[in-house]
């Protein structure tokens, strides 16, 4: 059994009278892509939104390499290593493509307010290197030679790769993709497929996806998670998974269970 990089137990939303995830006990292997998949409203989002701190749990645990981050802000769960692209692409659209990774590395600079203003020979050599390693995430991520170019002129599949180029640079153990092949024409969601692959090859990466496209995740995950109502209907490898006759029902339709 692979060292669990992420446990998430028992771990519950509520907003008022609604129960949006409930009750909910999860882990994420080292090294494993896994996937988040259910209908619309089944607390996917949410359920990121408490791994990442934006929404604090209303009850249960979350341990991410060991430490309890239960409720900690989003800043200082970055900084233990978990990063996340968005459902919705939130880019600094008016920002160049190199200026939005930056701002992704900000959480791993050490350089002081004071530094910054005098401009001491440490601050320079960190911002030269910043720089350069942005420059490098851009060219591995797909995006070479973009480097100048408005994050807002870019193409949508682009957009999606600078997303996680920027997620990249605050220096994940775990990456967080919500939705990211939404919008993709299948050439885009392909070549996106093969690169979550490489990101786990290359960097060690352990991933987390919630997506939609079944193509997606059947041919990337080794672990497939539905949710349905906020509540964990079905947990396995995906072949087991699409089996499942509560997943056929809720979320698959019978034909796909078929297939």
């Amino acid at each position: 059994m692979a060292e669990e990089l992420l446990i998430a137990d028992g771990v519950r939303k509520e907003f008022g009278g609604l129960v949006a995830v409930n009750d909910i006990d999860f882990q994420i292997p080292k090294g494993a892509i896994v996937s988040l998949i259910g209908p619309n409203g089944a607390g996917k989002t949410t359920f990121f939104n408490m791994l990442t701190g934006v929404y604090k749990p209303t009850s249960g645990r979350i341990v991410f390499d060991g430490n309890d981050v239960t409720g900690k802000p989003p800043h200082a769960i970055t900084a233990r290593g978990i990063g996340r692209t968005f459902q919705n692409i939130r880019l600094f659209g008016n920002m160049t493509a190199l200026e939005n990774v930056l701002v992704g590395m900000h959480a791993r600079l050490s350089g002081t307010i004071i530094g910054s203003v005098l401009r001491t020979p440490h601050v320079r050599k960190e911002e030269a290197e910043a720089r350069q390693r942005a420059s490098e995430l851009l060219v591995y991520s797909g995006l070479r030679n973009k480097d100048g170019e408005t994050a807002s002129n870019l193409s949508y599949g682009d957009q999606r790769r600078l997303e996680v180029a920027r997620a990249l640079a605050t220096q994940p153990k775990l990456l967080l993709l919500d939705e990211p092949t939404a919008g993709m024409n299948p050439q885009e969601t392909a070549d996106f497929t093969a690169f979550v692959q490489k990101l786990r090859m290359d960097e060690g990466l352990t991933v987390l996806l919630i997506e939609h496209d079944m193509k997606v995740v059947m041919g990337v995950s080794d672990r497939v998670t539905v949710l349905d109502y906020g509540e964990k209907i079905a947990e396995g490898e995906p072949a087991e998974v699409r089996k499942d006759p509560r997943v056929i029902e809720a979320y698959l339709g019978t034909q796909a269970g078929a297939a």
